[in-house]
């Protein structure tokens, strides 16, 4: 009986803990940038957060293309080892003024290569660093990024929400607010922290997933000893 019970136990907790991984692992598995916010006007630091999807392929490339309609006046790559950064340049429609000074063209596309040791192996995921100001009188930027694995596919994360529900491949979005609006939004709030935001809502859901199934084990598990028992006091 006790070997019997402990066996089933075994093969529930092994069915939970597949099960976990399935719900848990696409939650994280879209190209994103944190923070999620950012005031119209200043400067931020962003972060591009690249999992890798594949179980049979690294990630080699990444490219992330900046609106040319809301073109930032300023943008610097933090260097990466074992990553080559370069960005490109477009001529602005109607130029814009950073400093009192005009510029006529600005940087819309940002490309990370990786060298042969440093491509994003499968189950891991690496972090681009990028600073930008002053940033537009818009009330978004949309990152349409394309990963480009070792294999030679290329998943393109360029599809913009819409209001509805997510898209297969969503594109990075940063929320631009006005500098009172931000002011307002920040002031009830002790502590804010920007950097895991992305983490954070994107398993939310699945974390009360996980508590549920691991209740209903917990209640399986106490069903089996309570029947134990019953056994050995017949």
């Amino acid at each position: 009986m006790n070997r019997s019970l402990l066996a089933r136990a075994a093969t529930i907790a092994a069915a939970v803990a597949a099960i976990t991984v399935g719900v848990a692992g696409p939650a994280s598995a879209h190209v994103t940038v944190n923070p999620k916010e950012a005031t119209q006007g200043g400067y931020t630091k962003v972060t591009f957060r690249v999992p890798n999807e594949k179980d049979d392929a690294s990630t080699t490339k990444i490219e992330v293309n900046l609106p040319v309609s809301s073109p930032i006046g300023s943008v610097s790559l933090k260097p990466m080892t074992g990553w080559t950064a370069k960005t490109e340049t477009s001529k602005l429609a109607t130029p814009i003024k950073v400093h009192d000074s005009e510029l006529t063209e600005a940087v819309t596309k940002i490309t990370w290569t990786a060298d042969a040791n440093s491509a994003i192996k499968p189950g891991q995921f690496q972090e681009f660093d990028v600073s930008l100001g002053p940033l537009p009188e818009t009330d978004r930027l949309v990152f349409k990024a394309l990963q480009t694995y070792s294999d030679g596919d290329v998943v393109r994360w360029i599809e913009e929400p819409s209001g509805g529900a997510e898209p297969e491949h969503p594109a990075p979005v940063l929320k631009l607010t006005k500098k009172g609006e931000a002011t307002a939004a920040a002031a009830p709030v002790a502590v804010t922290n920007t950097s895991n935001d992305s983490d954070q809502d994107s398993n939310n859901g699945t974390a009360y997933g996980i508590v549920g199934i691991l209740l209903g084990l917990a209640g399986l598990v106490a069903g089996l000893l309570a029947y134990r028992r019953a056994a050995q006091a017949r």
